[in-house]
This record gives C-alpha cells, structure tokens and sequence, in this order.
C-alpha cells in the first residue's frame, strides 16, 4: 500500500550535507523532495513541477536565492507557492529582504532540521488540508 503524501517540496541547496539533512526528516514526516543545487534549477523545477512549498537557501550559484525568489514570485504559474528562505545570514535585514523578494517565511542556518519541518507543517500542515 502507498503511503499517502502530505505534498512535495522543492529544495533549493547547493551543500550537499544540509540537502541529505532536511530531504532525511522531510521525508520521515512524508514529505516528497526535490533538489535543485542551484538557484537556475531552482527556477527551472518550480515552473516545471509546480511543488507544494519551496526551502530556498540564499546563497546558491547562478542565481542567487534572492533573484530566485523574486523571479518565481513575479510568474503567474509558481507565485502562490510559499517560499521559505534558509539563509546563514542572520540579521535582521536579511528577515527584513527576505519579506520584501517574497519568502513567506524565513530560517536562520544552522537549523535544527525539526525546526525546519514545523516551518513546512506551518504551511503544509493538516490544516491546510481543510482548505482545499
């Protein structure tokens, strides 16, 4: 028997050690993950598989999570996804850009990968399934 999903989230994370981390405990709590390592795949797999949420590190090659966020926020086919950025930077000017690009939510690195799946469960949660 299939194990029902609670939705797919995109993970945009160039370390391959933070990307094993978050994809081990999203999918313990039945998540479905996808991985990009840079923001251009990031761009790319948003569009192309329209995921429930996408966890988007800042600092990513290419195109950097910002211009990411702010190019998949700008098209119609993925702006209604929550984006949350994972970011190193700390200050709180960098929460502060984080809401002006569009990310509807925001974790300071180094995360606590639990911390990381209650963010998710804030927009994916049960809850939201009442919604649909």
């Amino acid at each position: 028997m299939e194990r029902e999903t609670k939705g797919v989230v995109l993970l945009v994370e160039d370390n391959e050690d933070n990307r094993t981390v978050y994809r081990t405990i999203l999918e313990h709590f039945g998540y479905v993950v996808k991985e990009a390592r840079n923001g251009e795949d990031g761009v790319r797999m948003a569009r192309e598989e329209v995921p429930d949420l996408i966890l988007m590190d800042i600092s990513i090659p290419i195109i950097d999570g910002w211009e990411a966020t702010k190019i998949l926020k700008a098209d119609e086919k993925t702006s209604k996804i929550p984006i949350i950025a994972l970011t190193a930077h700390a200050l709180a000017t960098d929460r502060a850009k984080a809401e002006d690009v569009g990310c509807d939510g925001y974790l300071a690195k180094p995360c606590e990968p639990r911390r990381v799946v209650a963010e998710v469960e804030r927009f994916l949660g049960d809850e939201k399934e009442v919604e649909a």
